[in-house]
């Protein structure tokens, strides 16, 4: 009887645990990577002295990953529009599907008509294949590339509109009457990186120096904070995709620490990074856990001044990314 007592429990433990794994799966599939966030970061990195009090309100999106179809993504990203940014910067992978173009414009809409800044992603270039899940725990150097992609059809839409292309390229631009040294590189996930092309410190009085990358590979962020840039903006993360609640992303599929995944923090003495956690999904692995798809509204500030005793600004760490102020179920 004892034995036939254990089993039965062992049975319904097993039940159970599928049970609840299915309900994850369906909420991580069905709910959550709908649930579409806007956060919010304030961040310390203007001039003190030549941005003189002003400000300077940033889009940060990233990862879309849009294919046809996809009409929550697209109407949630449409919807941005109405924060009236100052400026939006794109850091990359826009394109899931050889036909997703006009997906992507669509999705953009009135954005296009603010000053805009773009770098590539691996999934701009090449479409997404299937992908053994266990190379992201034991096997991250492994490369899988799909189909080329018509990203250079994106890009001469983006420069219609004025969008600047950052990739291995400085611009100056002003915006807000902050006037901004911008530089980016390729996408270092697939090794298309070449700092070099950028290397040297701006010299020129300017606001804000702001990089570009689509991976914040640490190669890529030191040789940034070398050159003396204040912020840093990357995706690729997807902020782990999958979480576990007290304890966070549990890859970042690239060099930074799981900490870093999502949200700002510091890199080094004097520079910022924020990593954007996205708003698409790989069709091949549809589901997201702990970790809504997310666009972020930056408000960029002047640094404390050398007499001023401003504390640490919030959402700034080593620890948590910021939380979300507002949502949208797409």
């Amino acid at each position: 009887m004892s034995g036939t007592t254990i089993t039965g429990k062992a049975l319904r433990a097993a039940a159970g645990v599928t049970a609840a794994g299915a309900l994850g799966l369906g909420y991580a599939v069905g709910i959550e990577r709908h649930w579409f966030a806007l956060r919010t970061a304030r961040l310390e990195v203007l001039d003190p002295v030549t941005a003189a009090g002003r400000t300077l309100r940033v889009l940060h999106l990233s990862d879309l990953h849009l294919r046809p179809g996809q009409r929550l993504e697209q109407r949630f990203v449409e919807g941005l529009a109405e924060l009236a940014p100052d400026l939006v910067v794109n850091t990359g992978d826009n394109l899931s599907h050889r036909r997703a173009v006009p997906e992507v414009l669509r999705a953009l809409g009135g954005l296009l008509d603010t000053p805009g800044v773009v770098v590539w992603g691996s999934n701009d270039y090449h479409g997404p294949k299937p992908k053994n899940p266990t190379h992201y725990l034991f096997n991250p150097q492994h490369r899988v590339l799909g189909p080329e992609l018509p990203w250079r059809d994106l890009r001469a839409a983006f420069l219609e509109h004025g969008w600047l292309d950052a990739t291995h390229a400085r611009h100056t631009l002003t915006v807000n009457g902050l006037r901004l040294a911008i530089g980016g590189v390729d996408d270092p996930h697939i090794g298309r990186d070449d700092y070099d092309r950028i290397a040297g410190s701006a010299d020129e009085p300017y606001d804000l120096r702001l990089g570009l990358t689509h991976s914040p590979e640490p190669r890529v962020l030191d040789a940034f904070a070398a050159d003396g840039y204040d912020l840093v903006l990357a995706g690729h993360t997807h902020g782990g995709q999958l979480r576990l609640p007290g304890y966070g992303a549990i890859v970042t599929n690239c060099g930074v620490d799981r900490s870093r995944a999502r949200g700002a923090s510091r890199w080094g003495s004097h520079m910022r990074l924020h990593v954007s956690a996205g708003l698409g999904t790989s069709p091949y692995a549809p589901a997201r856990f702990s970790c809504r798809p997310e666009a972020t509204l930056l408000e960029l500030v002047p640094r404390p001044g050398p007499t001023s005793s401003t504390p640490a600004t919030a959402g700034e760490r080593g620890g948590r990314p910021p939380s979300a102020r507002s949502g949208a179920n797409g």
